[in-house]
């Protein structure tokens, strides 16, 4: 099942696909939805290839391992993207797609697109992931109001 959702930020999609890049963010725009903890050190910047982090739901509910695996696509002219094509030991698929695309100078439109897939708890995890992505635009817009105060 798919869900896609948009949201504009008032910043220039060069600093916003620089944020997107970096694990600092994600830890920011989940929280405190899910918390990760990462087995590998991931650094300042996503390197493309597999991570692994245990997850946790609101800091406390083991929800257990997900896999991470990030790609970043060549960007298009008009676009950026980021891709994690993950899975973990409650979630079978999700394949999920970043576009960032200059809408003015200081002005861009994110677009989260995520494809889900947990046998039978595939509606839940659906659900799920239809609010984690409005709550995950609502940090991001509150982030760049902050003027990206982390």
């Amino acid at each position: 099942m798919r869900v896609a959702l948009s949201t504009m930020l008032d910043t220039s999609a060069e600093r916003a696909w620089a944020e997107v890049q970096t694990p600092r963010l994600l830890d920011h725009v989940a929280w405190p939805v899910l918390t990760f903890r990462y087995i590998e050190p991931v650094g300042l910047v996503w390197p493309e290839g597999v991570h692994r982090a245990l997850l946790r739901g609101f800091g406390v509910l083991p929800l257990g391992m997900q896999r991470i695996d990030i790609s970043k696509p060549m960007p298009g002219p008009n676009r950026y993207q980021m891709r994690d094509n993950g899975s973990g030991d409650l979630i079978k698929r999700w394949d999920h797609w970043i576009t960032i695309e200059p809408i003015a100078p200081d002005r861009c439109r994110y677009t989260d697109e995520v494809e889900v897939s947990a046998g039978i708890f595939t509606p839940f995890i659906w659900l799920f992931a239809l609010v984690f992505y409005a709550h995950r635009q609502s940090r991001w817009r509150a982030l760049v109001k902050s003027g990206f105060a982390y």
